[in-house]
This record gives C-alpha cells, sequence and structure tokens, in this order.
C-alpha cells in the first residue's frame, strides 16, 4: 500500500500536534463509532509474537472516577514532596490530570500469560510484552488526536486503587490510565514546556552513530 504526500504529511501533524492533556476538557459524549476507531487503532498495534496482550477497560461511571480521583490526589501529595522546595511551589501550579472532567478514562492493561509461558520474541527479553502494550498506548494517542480528541496519562497513582477500582485481577499488569475527552483546544507546545517545567531536547542530541557517545546536556 502506497502511502501519498498528503497522507505522510497528516501522519506527522498528528505526532507534533499531541499532547498530553490535563485540562481544557469539554462536556461532551464521545459517540461510539469514534471510541471503537480509537481502541480498533490501539488493537493494532506491534506485539511480541503477534501475542496482543493488551485489554482495554473504558470507564464512565462517576463513582469509579471519584474512587480514582481520590487515589490520585493521595498520590499526589506524597509525590510533591519528593521534588526541592523551588520545584515544589512549580509543581502545585500544574494541572496533572483530569479525571473527573473528560468523559471517559480508559485503563490499558497487559496479560503476561496469555498465549503461554514461551512467547516469540520474549525469550530473552522477558519484558517485551510490556513494551507491546505500551505501544498500543500510542497508537490510542494518535488516533485520538486525529479525531480531535484530547488524551492525558495519569501516573502518578498507585496501581492498588486502579486495581481494587476496577476488579483487575493481581496477574494483570496495569499499563496506564488515560482520560480522554473532546477539549476546547490544543495547545502549541506541551503543557510542561510552557510552564517552564523543562524544555525539548533536540534530536540531535538523541541521535549517536555506530555507537554510544557522550552528549553535552
Amino acid at each position: 500500500m502506497h502511502i501519498s504526500e498528503q497522507e505522510r504529511d497528516a501522519v506527522y501533524k498528528t505526532i507534533f500536534s499531541r499532547r498530553d492533556v490535563r485540562s481544557d476538557f469539554i462536556n461532551k459524549s464521545i459517540p461510539e463509532d469514534v471510541l471503537k476507531r480509537i481502541l480498533t487503532a490501539a488493537h493494532h498495534a506491534p506485539s511480541v509474537g503477534f501475542m496482543q496482550p493488551w485489554d482495554f477497560i473504558v470507564i464512565n461511571d462517576k463513582v469509579t472516577k471519584q474512587k480514582i480521583k481520590h487515589g490520585f490526589e493521595q498520590a499526589n501529595s506524597v509525590s510533591k514532596k519528593m521534588f526541592t522546595d523551588d520545584q515544589q511551589q512549580a509543581y502545585q501550579k500544574l494541572k496533572l490530570e483530569g479525571i473527573l472532567e473528560a468523559p471517559i478514562g480508559i485503563c490499558v492493561t497487559c496479560d503476561r500469560e496469555r498465549n503461554g509461558p514461551v512467547v516469540l520474541g520474549k525469550t530473552i527479553k522477558a519484558e517485551m510484552d510490556l513494551y507491546s502494550a505500551v505501544c498500543a498506548v500510542q497508537n490510542l494517542w494518535l488516533a485520538a488526536r486525529a479525531e480531535n480528541l484530547g488524551v492525558g496519562w495519569v501516573s502518578i497513582i498507585e496501581d492498588d486503587i486502579l486495581r481494587n477500582a476496577l476488579n483487575i485481577p493481581a496477574e494483570i499488569e496495569i499499563i496506564a490510565y488515560l482520560c480522554i475527552g473532546y477539549v476546547t483546544h490544543f495547545k502549541d507546545k506541551p503543557e510542561l514546556e510552557s510552564a517552564g517545567w523543562l524544555p525539548r531536547r533536540s534530536v540531535d542530541k538523541a541521535i549517536h552513530y555506530n555507537k554510544w557517545t557522550p552528549k553535552v546536556k
């Protein structure tokens, strides 16, 4: 299948305009066909040994989301104390989730036992199934952006909170909790970059040829 220049440019536009959305969600439901499209895109991610280890839990229940929000607040209180005093001041100004504001949440999981104890491609690097599930997250994120949906990854939360709230078995790994919904707008830059938390690193500093070479920070 040949990709035209117009189609290529649309892919790059989607990649470069993707944002981790924590605010600006609006009260607009996501049509079922749109939700199915982004989940289908996630389901078409590459996976080691074609094991497809992911599952997707869609959350729209307000009581469940409130439990998850409470778990975030607990973890966030602990997290902010890990930074220096100056960083704590900046940290407290950041909006780091949209659990209640977003119309739905999606929890992405990984079944590490799917397709048996020996999986093609996992024989040496056993963690490849986890990386595969992360690829599903990225596919979902880009598909959502193409649908003009904002996505925010909530990483400041203990797995036990999600496990209890969503009835996730102990043997299933939790990969991501995502907040998804339509937004008022997409920012020109990532929020943390705009807030001065960190600048974007130059791509040239991330590229090495033939061997690892020290880079100037």
